[in-house]
């Protein structure tokens, strides 16, 4: 952590604090603890180090087949414009995680309300899908 902005600090101070209260457990050996998150990539070293972290189990990001599901599951109570096509983001090479396709489809019908349209547009999927991208990598 190299900044000391407020934010940064809080930051610190909870990671410190799950630490702490992790390495506290060990001694028990009645507690069993459970994380899960769609970015490994992200997260401080010292909490995923062995000793603290003993299996890791990856579920790996949605193929094709899986993500035209998730899309066709995230859309199906939406009304979709004429121009929509959906296999723009499903053959996309994005890393899109279900959380990440279910967040694109609720903004775009959102967007949708916003403007007081009845049906989503592809324009909508495609703002949503570049504000979550920017959203992931900020």
């Amino acid at each position: 952590y190299d900044s000391n902005s407020g934010g940064e600090l809080e930051i610190q101070r909870t990671m410190l604090e799950l630490l702490n209260q992790l390495d506290g457990f060990d001694s028990r050996g009645d507690v069993k603890v459970i994380m899960a998150t769609n970015r490994i990539d992200i997260l401080d070293s010292a909490l995923i180090r062995p000793g603290r972290i003993y299996r890791k189990i990856e579920f790996p990001l949605p193929d094709e087949k899986t993500r035209r599901m998730m899309f066709k599951i995230d859309t199906d109570r939406t009304t979709l414009a004429d121009d929509v096509n959906l296999e723009e983001l499903i053959m996309a090479k994005d890393d899109l995680s279900g959380a990440d396709s279910k967040a694109i489809c609720t903004e775009s019908g959102l967007m949708a309300l916003r403007e007081r349209r009845m049906k989503v547009k592809n324009e909508d999927f495609r703002k949503s899908k570049e504000a979550g991208m920017f959203y992931l990598f900020d």
